[in-house]
Formats: structure tokens, C-alpha cells, sequence
């Protein structure tokens, strides 16, 4: 028993410290935006790409300073190679010849090389081609930040669409279950027949279901609206904006009277970088025909003796130095460098043809944005004019119902109509803010 006791408090005590550590997060919709673009995955990493190419450039342009390298190097003849020369030489027999070994036991030397880059065609390409790899990570970044920035926004649109939706079908529920217990007790007074009863019972069952799936839907959307702004799945999220006036702030009839400019698009962009990207190909290999040249200057010592006595002060070190240029000069390649070339300009080519396509689909989805934006507030205006009017229908089958002057069939369809016309207006209000988020995309705007 006592230990049960133990384990209780333990169990207690855990959970007390579970909950504390437990995060817990407010956000607008602004709110929600900007904390993604600072703490989600994808962003984080796609700034430690612009730090990478950063640290790239910077590595490219050392290719073209000073360069200071240091050597030290001992060796150990274990057995010396030896050499024949005339015995007569050391006056030995004429027509012999003698072993003599040149050099020592022991020898060691240390070098410093300084080395100077000239001029260098590949170089020079390769400082441009640097650039312009900061940029691709720049424009990758903002095209990250853009495709957070809507993902945010329709996942917070969807976690409203679904905290709506349990507020309506759970105040149709209640509705219904009273409906349902009144005409029951009618039923059993003998005043109607079962079929009524049967039927209201199969829309409270439809309904019933409906209200759990989207509880479901909402578990599911607000794990993936957290996954997108950085947080953990366990902490609380609170969304303190409701669906309909996020909906009414993003009614911007102004944004249908843009222009739009394909340079300000990221996607645009990003395809001149490729472009750009293969003219630098292009210039590489017509550089690699150029000469290259280098000079280097040397300074060193080395020692050598049938001992290692090279700790020893009294070991005698002999210092050299020299300083040279040297130019290389390509002359033949059997036509590879000709055909390596003919290459990028393929692969320049195509990334042309693939700009000019791109900024023409850019054209078409900014014109589709457009249209599938206006007719979202179109739709909303509809919708929110037919929900009145299934309200009222609705509500008009219920007083009949009630009277005896409509059957539950007829009831039923009503209410049928009048749930999927709810669900029709939230989903207009969630379009308006997604087709807004999309095309305000395209226009850079976000």
C-alpha cells in the first residue's frame, strides 16, 4: 500500500512538472506570420544558406591573395643508395670499378612558400560566379519566407474554418436534440408517427458524426499550424482572431487593380539567376584558353649528418631562397575545350527558353489569382446571402413542423440545406483569405 502511495505521488509530481514545461502561445494572424519567418525549420535553414554563401564568396576571393604554406620534412636513409665509378679514379686497377655511396644517414629541411596568383581567366569568373550564388540563396530565402508566409496563413484560416465549424454543428446539434425530444413526446402522445421521430434521428446521427471528424480536422490543423510556426506539437496554441474578421480584413477590392510587374516576381528572378548562372558557365570555359600565371617566392633551411643531432645548437643548418614566375599556357586540347564550350552555350540557351516560359506562366497564374480571387467575394456576398435565406426556410419548416403542417422529411431537407449553406459561407470567408494570400504572392506583396 505504501508503495502504491509512493508511485501516486510520483505520477503527480510528473505531470505537475510536465505542465510547466508545457509552452503555451497567442497569436494573431500577423502574429502568427511574423513568428514563423523567424522561428520556422525551413526558414532557419535557409538563412544558414545565405551564411554558407557568404562564407563561399570569401573563400573564392582568397583563391586570388597571398598563400603561405609551411613544410617540414626529416628523412632516414636506412640504407643509402650507392653509385659505381672507375677504381682507377682512387687509384685502383684500371677497368674496375668502385662502390661509393652518396650522401648522410640522417637529413631535414623546413620550407616557407609565399605564392602570388597573376591572372587567372577561371578566377575572375569564379569571384562573379560567387556573387551569384549569394543571390540564389538570397532569392531563396525570400521565396522561402513568401511560401511560409501563405502556408501560415491558410493553416490559421483552417484551424478558424474548423473552430467555426464545432460552434455551428455543435449549436445545430443542441437545436436538433431539442426538436428531436419534443416531436418524441408527441410521438408517444400519439399525435404523429414514428417516422418522424426516425427521421430527425438519422439527421442528429449525420450531424453527430460530422461534429466529431471536424474535432478531428481541428487536432490535425493546429498540429500543422504549429509545425509551420516552430513549435512544438504538445504546447498549447490559442488563435486570438476569429474566421470572419480575418475574413472582412482581407476583402481588398484595390489589390484587383494591380499591375503586375514580372521583375518584381521572386520566381522571375530566380530564373534570371539560372540564366545568369549559365552565362558564368559560358565565360569559364572560354577562359580556361587563356594563360594563367602564378609566382611564388621560397626560403628555407636544410641539414644533414650521419646523426641526428639536428636539437643540437652545434648542428650546422644551411639556409636557400628562391623566387620564380611561371605562366601556363593552354595550346591544344584535341577540341575539347571547343566542345566543353559549345556546351554552356547549350545550357545558356535553354535557360532562355526556360526564362521566357516562366514568365509567361507567371503571367497566366497572376491572371488566374486575379479571377479566383474576385469570384471568392463574389461567392462570399452569395453565401452570405443564401445562409440568411436558408435560415429563414429552416425556420419557417420548424413553426410548419411544429403545426402539423410539414413532415419531417420536409424538416429534414431544410435543415439539410440549411447546414450545408453554413458550411458553403465558412468556406467562402476561408477562400477570400487564401486566394488573397496567394495573389498578394505573386505580387510580392507579402
Amino acid at each position: 500500500m505504501k508503495n502504491k502511495f509512493v508511485l501516486f505521488l510520483m505520477l503527480i509530481t510528473a505531470t505537475s512538472l510536465a505542465q510547466e514545461n508545457k509552452g503555451s502561445y497567442s497569436f494573431s494572424l500577423k502574429e502568427a506570420v511574423n513568428h514563423a519567418l523567424q522561428n520556422n525549420y525551413s526558414v532557419i535553414n535557409a538563412n544558414r544558406d545565405i551564411e554558407a554563401a557568404k562564407k563561399k564568396k570569401w573563400e573564392t576571393t582568397t583563391m586570388g591573395l597571398p598563400q603561405i604554406n609551411g613544410s617540414l620534412g626529416y628523412q632516414n636513409n636506412i640504407e643509402i643508395q650507392k653509385s659505381l665509378i672507375p677504381a682507377e679514379i682512387f687509384g685502383g686497377t684500371p677497368g674496375t670499378f668502385q662502390e661509393v655511396a652518396f650522401g648522410v644517414k640522417h637529413n631535414m629541411n623546413a620550407n616557407l612558400t609565399l605564392s602570388q596568383l597573376i591572372f587567372d581567366g577561371s578566377y575572375l569568373v569564379g569571384l562573379q560566379s560567387a556573387k551569384t550564388y549569394l543571390q540564389i540563396s538570397e532569392n531563396a530565402k525570400t521565396k522561402t519566407n513568401q511560401e511560409i508566409t501563405e502556408m501560415v496563413i491558410n493553416s490559421y484560416g483552417n484551424v478558424l474554418l474548423a473552430d467555426e465549424s464545432i460552434l455551428i454543428l455543435g449549436k445545430n446539434k443542441q437545436n436538433l436534440e431539442k426538436t428531436l425530444f419534443q416531436t418524441n413526446e408527441i410521438f408517444k402522445n400519439g399525435l404523429i408517427e414514428e417516422e418522424n421521430v426516425e427521421q430527425l434521428q438519422i439527421t442528429l446521427t449525420s450531424l453527430d458524426n460530422s461534429l466529431k471528424n471536424v474535432n478531428r480536422q481541428r487536432t490535425i490543423a493546429a498540429g500543422m499550424l504549429k509545425l509551420l510556426l516552430g513549435i512544438d506539437l504538445n504546447d498549447e496554441l490559442i488563435l486570438t482572431e476569429k474566421l470572419e474578421n480575418v475574413s472582412q480584413n482581407n476583402i481588398d477590392l484595390a489589390l484587383l487593380n494591380e499591375q503586375f510587374d514580372v521583375n518584381n516576381s521572386i520566381d522571375y528572378k530566380i530564373g534570371k539567376n539560372l540564366q545568369t548562372s549559365k552565362e558564368l558557365l559560358l565565360k569559364l570555359e572560354k577562359s580556361k584558353a587563356l594563360p594563367s600565371i602564378g609566382a611564388a617566392l621560397n626560403f628555407g633551411y636544410n641539414s644533414f649528418g650521419n646523426q641526428f643531432n639536428f636539437l643540437s645548437s652545434n648542428q650546422k643548418w644551411f639556409n636557400f631562397s628562391n623566387v620564380g614566375v611561371q605562366m601556363s599556357i593552354p595550346i591544344f586540347s584535341s577540341f575539347g575545350r571547343r566542345s566543353r564550350t559549345q556546351q554552356a552555350q547549350i545550357a545558356l540557351d535553354q535557360s532562355k527558353t526556360e526564362l521566357t516560359q516562366t514568365q509567361q506562366k507567371l503571367h497566366l497564374q497572376f491572371d488566374k489569382a486575379k479571377s479566383d480571387y474576385e469570384f471568392t467575394l463574389e461567392q462570399l456576398t452569395n453565401a452570405k446571402s443564401n445562409l440568411k435565406l436558408a435560415e429563414r426556410i429552416e425556420n419557417k419548416n420548424q413553426i410548419k413542423f411544429k403545426e402539423g403542417l410539414a413532415t419531417s422529411f420536409e424538416l429534414t431537407e431544410a435543415q439539410r440545406q440549411l447546414y450545408a449553406t453554413q458550411q458553403n459561407y465558412l468556406q467562402a470567408m476561408l477562400d477570400v483569405i487564401n486566394k488573397k494570400a496567394t495573389l498578394e504572392k505573386l505580387l510580392n506583396k507579402n
